[in-house]
């Protein structure tokens, strides 16, 4: 015989299960940033009726008026789903009780100490748990460490009486946003899927099964949180190996770019990574120290991933030494008092993204050295407030004229957005800087090219 709470169960899953089916279900998307705005757009795009909620008044209004705040969604995209009332934005936290299924998608930066920082899961998860109600599916894919879901979120959620896998259901998908990916947009990428409980489990998979290519379900949440973890340390590592690559192949006089291209016509056994002023973005700087620092509960140094660590973080500084070294050979010109023009600020080409971006430190460490520092950034016409560099807060681009790039004793490309006429920065610039083979790839000849 079946228990009534069991009973009870059953039905709260398979209502939910059928509401997510016929697309009835109501769903809640908490952080609208670069991973939930992205997933609520889809969500409402197949046809589900989807509420957005950040504690951004800014963005709520933005989007309210059908506007977009980040530059590869677009206003074209948002203002329809507006129009129609599949999409709406709120910071009404009451609303939530209203939601069927609860998507979390807020940061999960580092402290200054290099540890996981979960202030934001935690407040997240306070919020919903004085709302949350029999029945709903709550999942989190912020990237963490394993253990996030099932030993910080879960608790909170569960102070208000109600217990995963008998009143509500909590499972952890990963996100994989790759912002400006023209190719794999969200619902080209598959997800993969933990649940807390095998019910929790099912109604995820069923939930991305209605939005993605492919749904990959896994064991446990802590699976899944590894799997995010370990995509982006395998990116990290090899970024690190090819940015060592780069020290080297510079001391022999050899052009890393045209060895790691030649390398990449062998059809097995390589992938080509390429090396850069440093790394970017929400996650390949950050996720493999939420590793490192988990690792440590059990004993266990992560040796090789804080030496990958330590040779990305040291890319800024070679960039500098290069661009000393070469005002120097080429005009004996110092740093100190030498006008430089930073084309990109932004942590990868063609987004409006400053996460964790390279740019900001070489900034800022040549302007302690004396440089005069400009930028220009078609997509960041002013840089917003950072928590590691608040004296930059304000900057603003400044226009591409052949007078800007002469005027400056040495242009130095950080990020190369498309948008870049880089022929002409060839054609006028004294000396240029180059961290991304740029000039290469457009075909932009000069004999004042160096690769750093």
């Amino acid at each position: 015989m079946i228990s009534r709470t069991r009973r009870g169960r059953q039905r709260d899953s398979l209502d939910l299960r059928s509401a997510i089916q016929q697309k009835t279900a109501k769903i809640g998307i908490l952080g609208l940033g670069y991973v939930g705005l992205p997933l609520a757009c889809l969500f409402a795009e197949k046809d589900f009726e989807v509420t957005g909620f950040d504690v951004d008044p800014a963005k709520i209004k933005q989007l309210t008026a059908g506007k977009s705040y980040i530059r590869h969604i677009g206003t074209k995209r948002v203002a329809p789903l507006v129009r129609s009332g599949k999409f709406a934005a709120s910071d009404d936290f009451g609303r939530l009780a209203q939601m069927d299924v609860l998507i979390i998608c807020v940061p999960t930066p580092l402290t200054r100490h290099r540890e996981p920082d979960l202030q934001f899961i935690e407040k997240t998860g306070e919020v919903i748990a004085r709302h949350l109600r029999r029945g709903q599916l709550v999942v989190l894919e912020s990237s963490t460490y394993p253990g996030t879901t099932r030993d910080v979120l879960k608790p909170i959620l569960e102070t208000g009486g109600l217990r995963s896998g008998r009143d509500f259901h909590l499972a952890y998908s990963p996100e994989r946003e790759d912002p400006g990916n023209v190719t794999f947009g969200t619902a080209a990428i598959p997800k993969v899927v933990g649940g807390d409980g095998r019910a929790a489990l099912a109604l995820a998979t069923e939930l991305y099964d209605q939005i993605v290519v492919k749904t990959v379900p896994v064991s446990s949440p802590e699976t899944a949180e590894l799997v995010k973890l370990t995509e982006n340390i395998f990116r990290a590592v090899n970024i690190a190996l090819v940015n060592e690559l780069k020290v080297i192949c510079t001391a022999m006089g050899i052009d890393v770019w045209e060895v790691i291209d030649a390398a990449k016509s062998k059809p097995f056994g390589f992938m080509p990574f390429y090396p850069g002023p440093g790394l970017g973005g929400h996650c390949i700087p950050i996720d493999p120290f939420y590793l490192t620092w988990k690792a440590r509960e059990f004993g266990i140094n992560t040796r090789f991933i804080e030496l990958a660590g330590e040779i990305n973080t040291a890319m800024p500084g070679f960039v500098i030494s290069r661009l000393v070294e070469a005002l120097s050979a080429g005009s004996g010109k110092a740093l100190k008092g030498a006008r430089i023009l930073m084309l990109g600020v932004a942590y990868k080409k063609n987004v409006d993204d400053l996460r964790e971006s390279p740019a900001l430190h070489i900034m800022e460490a040549l302007e302690k050295l004396g440089a005069k520092v400009s930028y220009h950034d078609p997509h960041i016409p002013r840089i917003t407030p950072t928590r590691e560099y608040p004296e930059l807060t304000g900057r603003r681009s400044v226009a591409l004229t052949d007078k800007a790039i002469a005027a400056a004793d040495a242009v130095v490309i950080v990020t190369d957005h498309d948008a870049v006429d880089y022929q002409r920065v060839a054609g006028k610039a004294q000396l240029v800087i180059d961290t991304r083979n740029a000039m290469v790839k457009r075909r932009a000849k000069s004999g004042k090219i160096v690769k750093a």
